[in-house]
């Protein structure tokens, strides 16, 4: 081999790691994953999850055993493909890279709101959390979309067809990274998708009030709470997968982690 072409090889070859090593999986991730400086340890999943899952759903099935008594995995009853295709990092940056988009803080109560560029808050705040940080040091995008500005994405995504009486869907898009979520709270009963990544949800009914602060991150509250816990008090729990659908009752206590990067949407029903 010629002396000169060795240089230009070992950059071919530099590329090729690059490339594996930005997203080991294709497309998978949407180029949403974190594959630089200040990534944790790998965040697991529960050893059995407990809530069920359920494929092929009928509305009556729902209705009776679920909507009005305990949480479900639902899986194949929509087709959001397309969805996910325009939510990649990428698509998202071009599309709406320039608009401005509200923060919340991510604690109990979402006391805070701060206004940022889209672009900004990928490239500067899509950061894995830091497990000594409170939640109302934390910045999370979910919810507080605007519907105007957002709605040609939002004209894509195709939500569970189960609607209940008296209700009226209402979406709320977000984007956390690893570590992130949301301590434990409730409200009004609804489904939540995850586009990209897995999101491990932590579940009580409303007569069971968790032990928990509401200025602690769930990754803080996963270290220091959840392993002092007997099997009597622990939450029902589980990871949604991208492609699968949680839905919680009305009033459920739920908390949420993050284990990758994660892009989500909830259907709201109020």
């Amino acid at each position: 081999m010629a002396v000169g072409m060795l240089p230009l090889l070992l950059l071919v070859l530099w590329l090729l790691m690059a490339s594996a090593r930005r997203d080991p999986v294709g497309d998978s991730d949407g180029g949403w994953q974190w594959w630089g400086p200040g990534v944790p340890a790998a965040l697991a999943e529960e050893e059995h999850c407990t809530v069920e899952r359920r494929a092929d759903l009928s509305y009556a099935e729902f209705v009776q055993h679920y909507a009005f008594s305990r949480p479900v995995i639902l899986q194949g009853l929509t087709d959001n493909s397309r969805f996910r295709a325009l939510c990649s990092r990428e698509k998202l940056l071009a599309s709406f890279g320039d608009n401005v988009v509200r923060l919340s803080t991510a604690n109990t109560y979402s006391y805070q709101k701060v206004d940022l560029l889209f672009q900004e808050y990928v490239e500067q705040l899509l950061h894995p959390q830091d497990p000594t940080s409170l939640g109302n040091d934390t910045l999370y995008f979910f919810g507080d979309n605007n519907f105007t500005e957002w709605a040609s994405l939002f004209q894509h995504y195709t939500p569970p067809p189960f609607v209940l009486l008296g209700t009226t869907p209402a979406y709320s898009f977000g984007i956390a990274g690893t570590g992130s979520g949301v301590p434990f709270h409730w409200h009004g009963p609804g489904f939540s998708e995850v586009i990209y990544g897995r999101k491990r949800w932590f579940l009580y009914p409303p007569e069971k009030t968790p032990e928990f602060h509401p200025n602690k991150t769930t990754l803080a509250w996963l270290q220091d709470t959840y392993l002092a816990l007997t099997p009597s008090q622990r939450p029902l729990e589980c990871t949604v997968q991208a492609g699968e659908v949680l839905y919680f009752p009305d009033r459920w206590w739920h908390a949420t982690l993050n284990l990758d990067t994660s892009v989500f949407i909830s259907t709201f029903l109020s």
